[in-house]
């Protein structure tokens, strides 16, 4: 069954190839190219990977008349109450970028924990993260800045520091290297096709280490799309959700049809399909207690009746404050995982990305489908916390349980000197 999934695409494409070429044949040469090109255009569309990157204003409010929605966003960001929040840097493992975004030699200014660092692949093919800011005069080490063998070379007088401990091993004009000439290098390490960086905010080495998704890394799976958002809230808001349930049967049932405006979800006019969502969460015990699992089964009414071609069975694994493996199982539609990553830019702004990797033998459509209908489910709470306030002590009732369960797990991420919130009086525009 899968196998012939997977040729659904050649005959088409096939006979379109024949179609374009009896044109070219006949002198029709107008035709056969725009054939060709139509065919191009669909082979992309339907086999290339999903590219979903939004701004952080273009996703999650609703925009004020005579405003833009980036002065929308940013007039909700300056006047909405932030509550008591928890401290805004979780101890722990966060991604940084894909592994293909880093070439050999490519050098990467990133914002991570409201810090600057330079992230670059030295030629040993091995990615290196450290301060971005060179401690000789301040410069940019990533704007400019050139790779040489594995160390980074800045762009103003040409140190250069080692990127396996940050020291520096040159300086172009001067006699002696000083053994403090060094910058700060940040834990990291890369599998499962990302760079992931490690922060502890008493500087502490790594705890516990990120699993291996065996499939991705032999590459039985491969890669089929990514989306990313940034979001305007505290990174626990986000994780929460997997143990508020009553969220899902309210804010998720409305089919994916009805989109990802809150204003809209419950129209009439999509009413006929609807999701129905099973969900079960539990933390881990030692010793993987910085786990947690959420099993979710899905099913999809059409008219009342269910449509078994869109029940799929996924179990998500969190690891830590900001990784979450989403594993799919579906007797047709094949085997994949979505890693679902949040990452603090800014104290109240974090970056998320969903990126699937799927079965080879499956049509790239498949996850390109299950990637999409994420998207608009996960933009629906991408609205609900741009606009919301964090509430330390909620009013909760008997079936809101996970909720507080999951606190009391998540405050293992927070030690005392962990970095909190401090407002800001001046300007909050990006």
């Amino acid at each position: 069954m899968e196998l012939s999934a997977a040729r659904l695409w050649f005959p088409s494409a096939g006979l379109g190839l024949l179609a374009a070429g009896f044109f070219l044949l006949t002198g029709r040469l107008e035709l056969a190219l725009g054939l060709l090109l139509l065919i191009l255009s669909l082979r992309h569309l339907l086999a290339g990977p999903l590219q979903l990157l939004r701004a952080a204003h273009q996703v999650g409010y609703i925009p004020e008349p005579g405003s833009s929605m980036w002065q929308t966003a940013n007039e909700v960001r300056r006047r909405r109450k932030k509550g008591e929040l928890p401290p805004v840097y979780p101890n722990g493992w966060y991604r940084v970028l894909d592994s293909q975004q880093l070439r050999e030699g490519q050098v990467k200014n990133i914002t991570i924990f409201g810090e600057q660092v330079a992230v670059f692949r030295g030629q040993d093919g091995q990615a290196y993260v450290i301060d971005a800011y060179c401690p000789h005069l301040g410069a940019n080490l990533a704007v400019g800045g050139r790779v040489t063998g594995n160390c980074i070379e800045c762009p103003f007088h040409g140190w250069q520091f080692r990127g396996e401990d940050g020291k520096c091993v040159k300086i172009p004009y001067a006699e002696k290297v000083p053994d403090f000439a060094k910058v700060k290098t940040w834990p990291s390490c890369e599998l499962n096709c990302a760079v992931f960086v490690w922060f502890h905010c008493d500087g502490i080495d790594p705890s516990w280490s990120i699993p291996e998704q065996e499939e991705i890394q032999s590459g039985e799976w491969v890669y089929r799309g990514r989306t990313e958002h940034y979001i305007n809230c505290h990174i626990q808001e986000i994780p929460e959700n997997a143990a508020d349930i009553a969220h899902l049967s309210y804010l998720h049932t409305p089919s994916m049809l009805s989109g990802s405006d809150l204003r809209y979800t419950r129209s009439r006019l999509w009413g006929f399909a609807q999701h129905d969502w099973k969900v079960e969460w539990n933390p881990e015990p030692e010793p993987s207690k910085h786990c947690s699992r959420m099993l979710l089964n899905h099913t999809f009414y059409i008219l009342g009746r269910q449509f078994p071609l869109l029940n799929i069975h996924v179990v998500a694994r969190q690891v830590g404050p900001g990784i979450v493996y989403m594993l799919f199982n579906h007797s047709f539609l094949g085997r994949g995982v979505i890693l679902h990553c949040v990452t603090p830019v800014e104290p109240l702004l974090q970056r998320v990305t969903h990126s699937i990797y799927y079965q080879a033998n499956i049509p790239a459509i498949i996850p390109r489908f299950i990637m999409k209908a994420e998207c608009i489910q996960f933009e629906r709470d991408v609205m609900i916390w741009n606009n919301k306030k964090y509430i330390s002590k909620p009013l909760l009732v008997k079936e809101d349980s996970g909720i507080a369960r999951h606190r009391r797990w998540y405050a293992q991420f927070y030690s005392p000197n962990s970095p909190c919130f401090q407002t800001q009086k001046d300007s909050l525009d990006w």
